[in-house]
């Protein structure tokens, strides 16, 4: 199973000091804790896609590109590719390119976004946000599998003749989450193309979750994927810990009220009741997160959001030594027992070149065996 983090990239005036990081100290500090992730042993570094303030991840694979050159074994991924409002096409050949720079320690989740006014801005229509998810990822798909690609649907020009460059690395495409917190037709959709489903419960009670992962899990095996627990799943979840819990939460609490996201609402203590936010120690993140598996089953990742809300870059890179010394290592014994030998693990480049060795060496051998 896999752990790490995900960022959105806000720029959060701290509440306790009235200070506001600007867009290069704010940049700077996601690599910092990308870096940080690497040298606390967490397996992801996802990082959001945002055109508006107050966020500045607005190039993602830039972002990773960067990130790859100074790491060794991080995941590199996205928490969000704006598959409505970026060309397919800039797509492919963006997270190809990020392949080759990164060595294959690359994937996305690929998301709608929840920023309205995004899609007048690059001349879409929100209205139809779950039919550009659905045109514009059939389209990568073919850009990634077929060197050369004709193509016309109803949302941008064709394609004659068209070839993405660079290919995907040793010609296996970027393994895609399909992100949703609401749409049953994004999880119809990672179901229908046997990806991964990854559902961040982040602000939604556990019955949500489970109703969409049930049922991602359920057009899975329709589709001829394999079991139902065989389904690709990933979660979302938030955590605040200091050794004492009643440290957490009185060092929390004014960052949670006054939150880009969730502030000025739901109580601290109602918002942890009601959805998978942990603000306490290290054992009551673990007790809460090894709950999930009760709620969606076994699952492949886990993503933790630790950087929100205005907290300080020395807070949360002292979060992350929790999360990597006294968390993580925890959750991967735990998860790891009773979990049934035929649940895969989480897609990775090499995971999937092997399959394709594979294939292509019996497709070799059928062939020589019917032409005898």
């Amino acid at each position: 199973m896999q752990f790490g983090i995900f960022t959105v990239g806000d720029v959060t005036t701290d509440p306790t000091t009235g200070r506001t990081p600007t867009e290069r100290e704010r940049i700077k500090a996601m690599v910092a804790i990308a870096l940080k992730a690497e040298e606390v042993g967490l397996d992801v570094f996802a990082t959001g896609e945002h055109h508006n303030p107050p966020f500045v991840p607005s190039s993602p694979t830039t972002m990773l590109g960067y990130v790859a050159a100074r790491t060794e074994n991080l995941i590199l991924s996205t928490s969000t590719t704006l598959i409505t409002t970026n060309d397919p096409v800039k797509i492919a050949e963006d997270f190809a390119m990020l392949q080759h720079l990164a060595d294959g320690r690359v994937d996305l989740m690929t998301g709608r976004g929840n920023t309205g006014p995004v899609y007048p801005w690059f001349g879409k229509d929100i209205r139809r946000g779950i039919d550009l998810a659905i045109e514009n990822y059939a389209l990568l798909r073919r850009l990634w599998h077929e060197d050369v690609v004709d193509w016309e649907g109803k949302f941008r020009t064709p394609l004659q003749g068209f070839t993405a460059t660079p290919r995907p690395l040793d010609g296996v495409a970027p393994f895609v989450w399909h992100g949703s917190i609401r749409s049953p037709e994004i999880a119809e959709q990672a179901a229908y193309y046997g990806d991964g489903f990854f559902h961040n419960n982040i602000f939604w009670p556990a019955e949500h979750t489970k109703r969409m992962v049930d049922l991602y899990r359920a057009r899975y095996a329709h589709y001829g994927h394999g079991t139902p627990e065989q389904a690709i799943v990933g979660l979302g979840g938030q955590a605040f810990m200091r050794k004492n819990s009643q440290d957490a939460v009185r060092e929390f609490r004014p960052y949670f009220d006054n939150a880009p996201v969730y502030g000025h609402g739901p109580s601290l203590e109602d918002f942890t009741e009601q959805t998978p936010l942990t603000v306490g120690s290290p054992q009551q993140v673990i007790e809460r997160t090894l709950a999930f598996r009760e709620t969606v089953g076994d699952y492949q990742r886990q993503l933790f959001l630790m950087d929100h809300a205005g907290l300080p870059l020395k807070t949360v890179l002292e979060q992350l030594d929790l999360l990597g010394e006294e968390v993580v290592p925890v959750l991967r014994e735990e998860f790891a027992k009773g979990r049934p030998a035929d649940v895969p693990d989480a897609p990775t480049h090499r995971s999937l070149l092997a399959a394709k060795e594979a294939h292509e060496k019996q497709d070799k051998h059928e062939k020589q065996e019917s032409a005898v």
